[in-house]
């Protein structure tokens, strides 16, 4: 097994450190898309309505955003086998308070469980930049793509795999068999890590912590929770009009804070180089399509086609290997042949893969969108890690953790957003539809052509950008 040093000096196994690495976040970020199977049984417990629990994923993901931006500071300052085993814990800690919520609280219960949900959210955000910054400091240049192939599989497929997880165990357990299960694996993380397997690898250089730009992160919460109101009905828009703003001007002055200090928070200047934001965009894209099609094929699958969540999750599961066998490969076409060719064969397929899905969407078939469903996460294989590589080469090594930190920050508060403009045009499409006499399913048809044709246009807008980058394969070789 190849021997890497670390920052003590001292010899550690790289596989075992990436091995440990990429599990750890793998069961943590499994839960950002895990509990959509289980709505119903929480609504019935909690005794609250959908909008309220559709908070467990959509407040996972805010908190998410809030502290993505914190990892670099974190990566320069505390040990990384402290960091590693600090957001663990807190991940437990946050999974325990769910476990011990008593249903019999009601919809206070579910805010008590939301706390712990806010947690976990914490902790996933902190390691989900840190790992892939961690993952590039110890490759080297010419095996990134390679490297970061393999790491793409915590990313999609965690998300993929998600509602498949969540399936299994929902048709065997109660919903509290989820934690646990998330739980005991990030238990027996943390006795591996503490062992020695994860090691002090990145240097560090003190700094102190900015909390004012912290504070102003927070617009990010305000903004995601205003977009995600925007197809409800009864909202008070004069307030939530005034957060909007408010949330607005404290990123706006985030952001000019982070160019003015001499020491950001999170170092905005990588932005000034052409590649790496291309990189964002086409990697915040992808992430799109795959975020996209885990939430809305399973509501199309249950709503439209009347199957079972177990079937649901299941009908996932090709679509999952199939993005789980492409990501390693993919890392590798990219070291070879370059970023550029690489990511146009992507967003051509994610292209193709919606495109397909609105013309059979009437044919009711649940094998046919499951195949486009595989189109969409394989061409996801070929775009996403590959562009946080790519955006990882075009910057100096000093700058490498503060662009993986903006690149996963833009991609989560875009894929956020995409999720909650996609959930919109569902429900007014089928609304709208609804109202000028068509029949029900005739009418979520409606809503569902609108979404994909969405979808096909932003990913068309994918593919122009792919095409302007600058083809990396001499600087990646």
């Amino acid at each position: 097994m190849e021997k890497s040093i670390d920052q003590n000096g001292q010899s550690y196994s790289r596989f075992w450190f990436i091995f440990t690495l990429l599990v750890g976040t793998f069961t943590m970020s499994i839960s950002q898309s895990s509990l959509s199977t289980a709505y119903p049984t929480l609504m019935h417990s909690f005794g609250i309505s959908a909008d309220t629990v559709q908070w467990l994923t959509t407040g996972f993901m805010l908190v998410m955003c809030v502290s993505m931006p914190i990892s670099p500071w974190m990566l320069s300052n505390l040990n990384f086998k402290t960091m590693f085993i600090a957001a663990l814990a807190l991940f437990d800690i946050g999974s325990l308070m769910i476990v011990f919520t008593p249903a019999s609280w009601g919809a206070n219960g579910f805010w008590f469980m939301m706390v712990g949900r806010a947690l976990e959210a914490f902790a996933v955000g902190v390691l989900f930049p840190s790992y892939q910054s961690v993952l590039l400091e110890i490759t080297p240049k010419d095996q990134r793509g390679t490297t970061m192939g393999i790491a793409g599989l915590v990313m999609g497929s965690a998300l993929a795999c998600g509602p498949i997880v969540s399936g299994i165990i929902l048709k065997f357990f109660s919903w509290k068999s989820l934690f646990i299960f998330f739980m005991i694996i990030i238990t027996v993380i943390i006795i591996l890590a503490a062992t020695g397997l994860i090691r002090d690898v990145m240097p560090r250089h003190s700094t102190s912590l900015d909390w004012l730009s912290v504070f102003l992160s927070i617009g990010l919460i305000g903004i995601m929770y205003v977009v995600n109101l925007a197809a409800k009905k009864n909202v008070n828009w004069t307030i939530n009009g005034i957060i909007l703003v408010v949330s607005v001007l404290a990123i706006v002055w985030f952001c000019h804070r982070q160019l003015a200090l001499e020491e950001p928070l999170l170092e905005l200047r990588v932005l000034k180089t052409f590649n790496y934001d291309l990189a964002v965009l086409l990697t915040s894209i992808s992430y799109i399509a795959l975020i996209v099609t885990t939430i809305i094929f399973p509501l199309y699958y249950q709503g439209v086609l009347h199957v079972s969540p177990f079937v649901s999750g299941m009908s996932l599961v090709p679509g999952a290997v199939f993005l789980s066998i492409l990501n390693p490969l993919t890392g590798k076409l990219a070291d070879k042949i370059g970023f550029k060719p690489t990511m146009l064969v992507g967003m051509a397929m994610i292209i193709c893969g919606w495109l397909i899905a609105w013309l059979v969407l009437d044919r009711l078939s649940l094998l046919a969108m499951i195949l486009c469903a595989m189109i969409i996460e394989g061409g996801n294989a070929f775009v996403m890690m590959p562009a946080v590589t790519l955006g990882a080469n075009s910057l100096p090594n000093d700058l490498v953790s503060h662009g993986t930190a903006v690149i996963t920050t833009v991609r989560q508060v875009l894929g956020s957003a995409g999720v909650a403009v996609a959930t919109i045009v569902l429900t007014v499409g089928t609304s709208h539809a609804l109202g000028a006499g068509r029949q029900q399913l005739q009418a979520s048809l409606h809503g569902y052509h609108l979404v994909f044709m969405m979808m096909v246009v932003i990913e068309i807008i994918g593919l122009i950008l792919a095409l302007l980058l600058k083809n990396t394969k001499k600087q990646a070789a």
